[in-house]
């Protein structure tokens, strides 16, 4: 699956939360299906963690700015919480 496109989808068709203390927020509601974090997350508990609940949790590769630019946002994103997919695949995403 081609990650960019997939986030691009989601952001495009679903609802998506973007940002820390959005991402956090929507864990601690469980409103979150899946949680994507970037590299350089200030977050310790989001980066060791491969599922926070329920919730599986994805390690993208890149830094901040990288996952920013996969999003097709001009600015740097740490983490999002997927909350609603739309016609994306994202959700079968191998978080292991």
């Amino acid at each position: 699956m081609d990650l960019a496109h997939a986030l691009k989808v989601a952001l495009a068709t679903g609802k998506v939360r973007v940002g820390l203390s959005e991402t956090l927020d929507s864990v601690k509601a469980k409103k979150a299906k899946l949680v994507v974090v970037s590299s350089t997350c200030p977050e310790e508990s989001l980066l060791k963690e491969k599922r926070i609940g329920n919730i599986p949790v994805y390690r993208f590769e890149g830094n901040a700015l990288e996952l920013g630019a996969a999003c097709g946002k001009p600015f740097p994103i740490s983490s999002l919480a997927v909350l609603d997919a739309g016609s994306s695949a994202i959700l079968s995403l191998e978080t292991g």
